[in-house]
């Protein structure tokens, strides 16, 4: 696997992330054009639900298959899109079949995403502003799930330990890409694939820099054997 060593060669910040992720995006454009379509595609059952049900049958079984396929689908392609778009923006050579890649660790990524969710939720209960900070502080629980094999408490453990001094740099990236989205719909709906990628693009390389300047991540046995082969 051929990568650029100059790949996360900036310092951790906003602006810095957001410059290289426009540079990788221009250079990943048909398969993050692709990992956004999916992005998309998967979003559309979980943003059209009113969660609105009767107490019938059918509501019944509407019900069962919404959160079925929220927590047990819809997070494993959302960690496999995460993923594409790390690959990319580390040079990585990558296929949009890797959008799959989550189900081989599909034990792990359902685990990790109910541990994220049930963390934040916690956080938002006792007031929101702590909730928004856990969510800061685990915003790369995926990439560590995906990229190095960690278990969901390793990978929630390793994203707290990463993102420590950080979370006002993930806080402000996940405003100005909220802006972003929504500057998207103004344009028509044009710019909407465009921002979903350049936000993509952009919390991918604020990882990368982020976790090269911190201490090494405790790797998974698989994870490790690959770094060495690829060495």
């Amino acid at each position: 696997m051929q990568t650029d060593a100059n790949i996360v060669d900036f310092e951790p910040g906003t602006g810095r992330a957001l410059a290289y992720g426009w540079r990788r995006m221009k250079a990943n454009a048909l398969l993050f054009l692709l990992a956004a379509l999916v992005a998309i595609v998967i979003e559309i059952p979980m943003r059209g639900n009113t969660m609105e049900f009767g107490g019938d049958a059918t509501d019944a079984l509407y019900a069962l298959l919404f959160f079925a396929y929220a927590l047990l689908f819809h997070p494993v392609v959302d960690y496999g899109v995460s993923f594409i778009f790390l690959k990319g923006v580390r040079g990585d050579q990558v296929q949009i079949q890797s959008v799959f890649d989550g189900f081989k660790n599909y034990v792990n990524i359902i685990l990790a995403s109910l541990l994220v969710f049930g963390l934040v939720i916690i956080g938002l209960i006792v007031f929101i502003v702590p909730g928004i900070y856990v969510a800061c502080r685990l915003a790369f629980v995926s990439y560590l799930v995906m990229d190095e094999g960690l278990d969901p408490v390793e990978a929630v453990e390793a994203s707290w330990r990463l993102t420590k001094g950080h979370a006002f740099k993930i806080f402000l990236l996940g405003v100005t890409c909220i802006f972003m989205f929504f500057g998207g719909l103004v344009l028509l709906l044009v710019g909407v694939l465009p921002a979903i990628m350049w936000a993509c693009s952009s919390f991918a390389a604020l990882y990368l820099s982020i976790s090269q300047d911190s201490e090494p991540i405790a790797q998974h046995p698989a994870a490790a054997q690959d770094s060495i082969e690829e060495a």
